[in-house]
């Protein structure tokens, strides 16, 4: 994958919140979100970004997708996001709210939550064929088809395109959720803590899922976690964010293998680590408590 195309480039990304105070409610003070951060893209590549929470990496994702004054107008963003669009770059951050709709297909995003960030009032179908709506020329059912193509490629069955949200689980709800992110045929996927809210198990369906769509389509993804184990196996490079800064970054086995940073090093000893040498000698501690 080194070979690959950079596909974006981000360079001295600033993200600032102010804060107001006082009576008049001035500006007294701001949270710099995002510090200098400079980071570099290549298709195909997945890139683990990694830091606890209040560390901006989920800033990030939002200041990518261009979406930060939407929520939030006081907002200081500036440095560059140039995406590479068939050899020209675009800077998205100097785009507007009507001219950032023509690159929103290119870049889509997976969320956490996969309980409220679908619309409880839609049937899958139509939460798969929204993106579609706005952004392809696609007949009815020509979307329709796509929808249950999706549905297919993500391990649900087209059959259940007319239920609802609340008739699947929470893993099953992440699929969607991934049909969904794809369904304007992507180059850049966001997936912001996507596995966070599901059980260890569904875990690891999951982002062996992704994995599988990686190679399939090509994509190149960003996997935002606050739990180095979770980006270990899908990541080709981690960036560490700690305060709103990247304070390492390198490839995965080298992150692993030969941390730098003491942030990167106290985030992997966090990471638990089973002893089934201890067994016997945690067994006799239990029963000499219970007795």
């Amino acid at each position: 994958m080194s070979d690959n195309k950079e596909i974006l480039k981000i360079n001295n990304l600033n993200v600032e919140f102010p804060l107001f105070g006082g009576i008049l409610q001035r500006e007294v003070s701001h949270v710099h979100a995002v510090k200098d951060l400079s980071l570099t893209v290549k298709e195909g590549e997945t890139i683990g970004i990694v830091g606890e929470s209040g560390s901006g990496k989920s800033t990030l994702g939002k200041a990518i997708l261009n979406v930060l004054k939407i929520t939030a107008p006081d907002v200081r963003v500036t440095g560059e996001i140039l995406l590479n669009d068939n050899g020209n770059y675009i800077d998205l951050l100097k785009l507007n709210r009507k001219d950032i709709i023509q690159y929103r297909p290119q870049i889509q995003m997976i969320f956490q939550d996969p309980f409220s960030s679908l619309n409880p009032r839609m049937i899958v179908q139509d939460i798969i064929k929204e993106p579609m709506d706005i952004h392809t020329s696609l007949n009815e059912n020509q979307k329709k088809e796509k929808v249950r193509w999706l549905m297919e490629k993500v391990g649900l069955s087209g059959e259940q395109a007319t239920r609802y949200p609340h008739e699947f689980s929470g893993g099953q709800r992440q699929r969607i959720g991934i049909a969904r992110s794809l369904a304007t045929e992507p180059k850049i996927i966001i997936a912001d803590e996507p596995v966070s809210a599901l059980d260890v198990s569904i875990q690891a369906q999951v982002i062996n899922l992704m994995m599988d769509l990686q190679n399939e389509f090509n994509l190149t993804i960003l996997f935002i976690a606050h739990d180095l184990s979770v980006v270990n196996h899908i990541s080709t490079e981690i960036a560490v964010m700690y305060l709103g800064e990247v304070v390492e970054y390198n490839k995965t086995e080298e992150i692993f293998d030969n941390p730098q940073h003491q942030y990167t090093k106290t985030l992997l000893a966090a990471i638990p680590q089973p002893n089934p040498d201890g067994r016997d000698e945690r067994i006799k501690k239990r029963q000499e408590l219970n007795s």
